[in-house]
């Protein structure tokens, strides 16, 4: 508390402290007393200061109290009344007129909650009774910033699990709900609904339903305020994971799509960024029939935001028509020829992807959210796992025709009948659409208007309907008819029917697209079709890379698009390959370098994706670009050097040695984290090659990355060293020749780094086990011990640190007999007497709890 005592009065500072001053009797001069400069706070206790200044009329010195309020509880914590006194005057600070007061006060309930759950014996209700309710009413303060502090500070308890179960269904859920009555004013209803919409992760299911989905389905209807709508709209995927596929369907779908064709275009934005997450919380059927129409009305928003929103979203919410048993296409054995064909069933019954819903862990180089499926994914199928082995059978699913075709999708009877059933059932219930005459007028009236942006995309949107009138479905009401009829499910009209299997098989060409005289157009459509995935939501994924797009949705859609390409390739399977192949090339020869390098980063995983046969075929060209491309596209590779080579051939892998070398040259020679991303990857890359290709063509990149100028790199290749000594024990030619050069290169080197580097690379290779101690001897060691006499002190104290840790911890060289061990103990002696007080230390004890690669770097890092 001697914070506080910063405002004194002027009469405290005069009265008492002159030296000067003399009797008016006498000439004896008036020594102060030491009592006299102790300040009147510091002879108070801390509850007395507290009383003090929690009444001053000084702003500044009431928000010291509520700053200092923990410490006073710290000094006083072992008595409990004095607990309870200071708690007690929380609370009437907390009624404080002025609003810096209450919001320092409130920065300081998180802190001061913690202290209290530690010391719960002496305050066993302190939190409840009398904290909790200042921050509950805080979050209807009129100030702002109180708020704000306040709504921070419960957030913080929550996450922090201090305030209990019961406390939160009682006290803060319906204060937070009657916070957002119509009734209440327009910022609180926001915030307290954006609160509401933080809490529900924390609070549960069972809160979330019971005291929070009605109101928040009644403020996603809000029609006065559209700020609350909006936050709704950015918060309905969280609501949709808390409260389960269920709920969702029922009660919270409705409301997204009213949310989905709402008259603001933030909203609708907000809609088309959390669709991910809302689609995880469905069933494959909804996904199907109901999401996927009404995602086709987002990218064709007159927006250009709500447009560039949804194609963001758009590879992420074709990963949510992955089946999660693994069977996500076509796996095969990697070497050998297919095990067995499998494909994606469009059953509805099929369960959806579970997605991670927190949203800004999705922002990452490399796709994290398909990692952890694809290990489970790629794995090689036994014959076991064959339900039918029936060899006729087997014998029609490997034929010729198949296997070099694309097979033609067999078509159900039954699915024809149903189909037409229903056709008949729309034609009856529901008003016609737009004849392609219709459509025509509308794009003849627009064309004069084709240069604004906006106009273009309604345009191609009108065309692409247009192509579609020659098919029987009933896609274009998708995109014809007024925007809140298509896209509500719930009305008369059934929105099943604007996907249906002749719609998910329609032209996927782009109007940009030219495609080659050579090729027949009806091949080129086969060869996008699938049915893993509507068509649709697919043909918009693959115009992604059209240039137009650029200009009319976002200037970076292409990157979006290579982000997202491995968890549509992971989705579609290998069997449907042929559909991203193109869109693929196109990316990865795309001007822009951040989209390459985006592939680059991700070109292991979907190596993983494909198999062997198909990455040998259409990744390798790629692969071999990107190492010639700019280095912030090769860093992308080299990262993931060792994940993609070792799912290649051996043939094909051993390829690649010849052109290791050329990452050693970089753009800039100052990038040494290039080259020390490059020895870590050769340490990993040693189990992909035999000993005689390592000695041939890794060793020189090891002894070249030895002698960079950057410490960094040089100790990373020391380790590098070590591992290629192990990799050569078991040719002993090859591990004899490549000793003595290292002898020759290091240990005789005429730079002081050079012969500490030797001295480390013995140590290390002992420690690891890198070498046989016989082997040890009779190449290391005796040159090892010729460093005795080095001049630099630094190369004898790391000799003295491998000498005494880890030499001598080995009973080989404690109990051997001969010329060696008297060796070691003569230079052991030598260096105990050595004229350098660090050399001396660490040959004469063994540091407790000390790592010897830690010393030895350590030893250098003042010379480095």
């Amino acid at each position: 508390m001697a914070d506080l005592s910063l405002l004194q009065d002027s009469q405290e500072d005069t009265d008492g402290f002159g030296v000067d001053g003399y009797s008016s009797e006498s000439d004896a001069i008036i020594v102060p007393s030491v009592l006299d400069f102790v300040s009147q706070d510091e002879m108070l206790t801390p509850i007395g200061r507290l009383d003090k200044y929690i009444s001053s009329e000084n702003v500044f010195n009431r928000q010291m109290v509520a700053r200092s309020l923990l410490d006073t509880l710290r000094a006083v914590s072992e008595d409990e009344r004095e607990c309870v006194s200071v708690l007690e005057r929380i609370d009437r600070l907390a009624d404080d007129s002025e609003p810096t007061v209450r919001a320092e006060l409130m920065e300081q309930i998180p802190h001061i909650a913690i202290f209290c759950q530690e010391n719960r014996p002496s305050i066993p209700f302190a939190f409840s009774k009398f904290l909790l309710p200042i921050v509950v009413r805080y979050l209807a303060d009129q100030n702002n910033l109180v708020r704000k502090t306040s709504q921070a500070a419960l957030l913080v308890l929550l996450e922090q699990e201090l305030i209990e179960r019961g406390d939160v269904e009682s006290l803060v859920c319906p204060v937070l709900v009657d916070l957002t009555a119509p009734d209440s004013n327009d910022d609180v209803k926001t915030e307290a609904m954006a609160i509401i919409c933080k809490m529900a992760p924390m609070v549960g299911k069972d809160i979330t339903e019971r005291l929070f989905l009605p109101r928040f389905c009644e403020m996603c209807c809000d029609c006065r305020m559209f700020h609350v709508r909006k936050v709704c709209a950015a918060n309905f995927g969280d609501i949709c994971s808390v409260v389960g596929g269920e709920a969702t369907e029922e009660l919270l779908l409705p409301r997204f799509f009213q949310l989905c064709s709402d008259n603001v275009w933030g909203v609708r934005k907000a809609c088309a960024e959390c669709f991910m997450t809302v689609s995880s919380a469905t069933s494959p059927e909804v996904r199907r029939t109901k999401l996927s129409s009404l995602f086709i009305s987002l990218i064709s928003d007159p927006s250009r935001w709500v447009r560039q929103a949804a194609f963001q979203s758009l590879g992420q919410f074709i990963s949510t028509f992955a089946s999660p048993s693994g069977n996500a296409g076509q796996y095969f054995r990697d070497e050998g020829n297919w095990s067995e064909t499998q494909t994606h069933s469009t059953n509805a019954e099929t369960p959806a992807v579970s997605h991670n819903p927190s949203g800004c862990e999705a922002e990452v180089e490399s796709v994290k959210w398909l990692h952890e499926e694809t290990e489970d994914r790629v794995s090689p199928i036994s014959a076991q796992d064959d339900p039918n082995p029936n060899p006729q059978e087997e014998q029609e699913i490997f034929n010729s025709f198949q296997y070099w075709r694309t097979p033609i999708p067999e078509i159900s009877l039954d699915l024809l009948e149903k189909g037409e059933e229903k056709g008949e059932e729309k034609n009856r219930s529901s008003a016609p659409a737009l004849g392609r005459k219709q459509l025509e007028e509308l794009i003849e009236n627009l064309e004069p208007h084709i240069d604004d942006p906006d106009v273009k995309a309604q345009v191609d949107v009108l065309t692409a309907a247009l192509r579609a009138t020659a098919l029987d479905s009933g896609l274009e009401d998708a995109f014809l008819e007024p925007r809140a009829a298509q896209s509500n499910p719930f009305s008369s009209q059934n929105p099943s029917e604007l996907l249906s299997e002749n719609t998910q098989r329609r032209d996927s060409a782009d109007d940009s697209d030219v495609s080659d005289g050579s090729v027949n157009p009806d091949d080129e459509r086969r060869s996008k079709q699938q049915d893993v995935v509507p068509q649709a939501l697919l043909d918009q994924y693959l115009s992604m890379t059209d240039p137009s797009r650029a200009q009319t949705v976002d200037m970076e859609i292409a990157k979006h698009c290579a982000y997202s390409l491995p968890g549509v390739a992971l989705t579609l399977g290998r069997q449907n390959w042929h559909c991203l192949r193109d869109t693929y090339e196109t990316l990865a020869s795309d001007m822009q370098w951040k989209v390459r390098r985006t592939l680059a980063f991700s070109i292991h995983e979907l190596a993983q994706i494909l198999g062997d046969q198909l990455t040998a075929a259409h990744l390798v060209p790629v692969f071999n670009s990107f190492l010639k491309d700019l280095d912030e596209v090769r860093i992308g590779v080299l990262k993931h050097l060792y994940d993609f080579l070792k799912l290649l051939h051996q043939d094909t892998r051993r390829k690649y040695l010849y052109q290791l070398q050329e990452f050693l040259v970089t753009d800039n020679s100052r990038n040494w984290r290039f080259r020390s991303e490059l020895a870590e990857q050769l340490v990993l890359l040693l189990e992909l090659y035999s000993a005689q290709d390592v000695h041939d063509y890794l060793r020189p990149l090891a002894f070249c990355l030895c002698t960079d100028r950057v410490s960094s790199v040089r100790w990373t290749s020391y380790r590098l060293v070590s591992e290629i000594i192990r990799k050569l024990s078991s040719c002993s030619s090859l591990l004899v020749g490549f000793l003595g050069e290292l002898v020759e290169k290091f240990c005789h080197s005429r730079k002081w780094s050079g012969r500490q580097a030797f001295a480390f690379v013995c140590q290390l290779s002992v420690e690891e086990e890198c070498v046989s101690l016989d082997q040890f001897s009779e190449h290391l060691l005796p040159p090892l011990l010729l460093l005795a006499s080095d001049p630099v002190p630094n190369v004898r104290v790391l000799l003295a640190k491998t000498l005494r840790q880890t030499l001598l911890e080995r009973e080989f060289f404690l109990s051997s007999a001969g010329c060696q061990q008297e060796a070691l103990e003569h230079t052991l002696v030598s260096l105990q007497t050595d004229v350098d007080k660090d050399v001396k230390y660490f040959a004469s004890v063994h540091p407790a709890n000390t790592r010897v690669n830690e010393d030895a770097m350590s030893t250098t890092s003042s010379t480095y």
